[in-house]
């Protein structure tokens, strides 16, 4: 097969949550543990960061892998979805996956893969697994899919686990309590390995305490251990400056960051309490000058894309893939703080996103281009407007991303603001490599 056969087959042959939803979902480690020693179980070739989250984990994630490849170690970074090429999921020092190694890796293993009825993801972890592994790899980040305990990525036994912070997500497959959804992430906490818990709250902290105590493992509450004491954007430049202190020592870190975004605090503060455990408690070894080095860079060493990303200066046109409540939250939030004569908003969703929890979080001045992204799980334009219009959201269907933000572009004056967002698969549709 050459490349574009195999993604097809890779894309239609497998479950893949990204097409089929909740149907794609293959709970259980069996398939991949089975599958992954028959390759010769290439996971335990380099160290591991496992990272969970409601959201921010693929920030966080990143931020890890580019202060890791500036440490001068060989970094794998192992994320999904992808927004432009399937090969962004899987990359070596910021380097995507070849596309004859995902070909080779398909054609060796195709038979084994149906015969063993893997899913989109589960095939997708052992093709990383494999690729880090023959490239020498030696420490790995990598983000979970779809919860945590049940998890492809689950079968590794990493230096360090991180779950950023918990939300409503996905209540059909982890539970309709932030306690269960919670359970569900923290299940990859394993026996003596840490975990760095991004974000805390009384309504969930207990249950990580208690799979972290049932495990004798440590919870690091990032936000006990850094604090951030300034947090200032320069808008020219897209740059953030932070200045945090760490609490054991009072040691003062100024820091710029290649990401906008408001939500990115919280993030910031979480990568930096595991990179001090990383250098402190683990065999890796993190300079202060890599670190900042690290973070000044991360989104142009790890090729982040679609946080709060700024596609046109005039108007201002920013994109961000938050698609839960959670996420959106911080979203409107940000857009409260953007300065702008008027708003409009391209926005798509899934069919099965449980709208009523997001749709009112949603600005209520902003003129909407309801729209759909050209994934058969889209929710249609018409159907989308007609229940925004509930919520007092107010805006006209228009069928395709493309012609949405054409229609954006044509009404918005200079001085007005295009906000694209809602479903990963809207923003992929954007014109992000302008």
């Amino acid at each position: 097969m050459n490349y574009s056969q195999t993604l097809d087959f890779l894309f239609t042959s497998l479950p893949a949550f990204e097409t089929k939803g909740a149907s794609a979902y293959k709970p259980g480690l069996e398939r991949i543990a089975a599958f992954c020693k028959a390759m010769g179980n290439p996971q335990r070739n380099f160290f591991t960061i496992h990272v969970a989250g409601t959201n921010g984990k693929g920030s966080v994630s990143h931020l890890l892998a580019s202060v890791l490849q500036q440490a001068g170690y060989r970094t794998g970074l192992y994320t999904s979805p992808h927004l432009l090429d399937f090969r962004e999921r899987i990359r070596v020092d910021g380097e995507m996956i070849p596309k004859q190694k995902v070909v080779n890796f398909v054609d060796k293993y195709h038979d084994k893969m149906v015969e063993a009825g893997l899913s989109f993801f589960e095939m997708t972890t052992a093709m990383a697994f494999d690729y880090f592994a023959q490239s020498d790899v030696e420490v790995a980040v990598i983000e979970t899919g779809l919860g945590g305990r049940l998890d492809a990525t689950n079968i590794i036994v990493p230096v360090l686990s991180i779950v950023t912070n918990v939300g409503l997500e996905h209540t059909d497959l982890l539970g309709d309590t932030l306690q269960k959804i919670a359970a569900e992430k923290g299940g990859i906490i394993k026996k003596s390995i840490p975990v760095v818990v991004g974000e805390e709250d009384v309504r969930y902290n207990a249950v990580f305490e208690q799979l972290a105590a049932a495990n004798k493992s440590k919870v690091i509450y990032a936000q006990r251990e850094v604090l951030c004491e300034e947090q200032t954007h320069d808008a020219e430049s897209g740059r953030q400056h932070f200045r945090l202190r760490r609490v054991r020592d009072g040691r003062v870190f100024d820091l710029e960051l290649d990401l906008a975004g408001d939500y990115q605090r919280q993030n910031i503060i979480t990568a930096t309490a595991a990179i001090d455990f990383l250098h402190e408690e683990t065999p890796l070894t993190i300079s202060r000058r890599a670190f900042i080095a690290g973070v000044h860079d991360a989104a142009a060493n790890t090729s982040l894309l679609g946080r709060w990303q700024k596609l046109a200066d005039s108007p201002l046109t920013v994109c961000d893939t938050g698609h839960n409540a959670h996420g959106l939250a911080r979203v409107a939030e940000q857009l409260k703080k953007t300065p702008y004569n008027k708003l409009y908003c391209v926005i798509g969703f899934v069919r099965d996103k449980d709208l009523a929890h997001i749709l009112p979080l949603l600005p209520h001045d902003a003129h909407y281009f309801f729209t759909q992204a050209q994934t058969s799980r889209a929710l249609p334009a018409d159907e989308l407007a007609a229940k925004a219009a509930i919520y007092g959201l107010q805006g006209e269907a228009v069928a395709s991303v493309a012609e949405a933000i054409r229609r954006a572009r044509e009404l918005a004056g200079p001085d007005d603001m295009i906000f694209i967002g809602g479903s990963t698969y809207v923003v992929a549709e954007a014109p992000l490599s302008e």
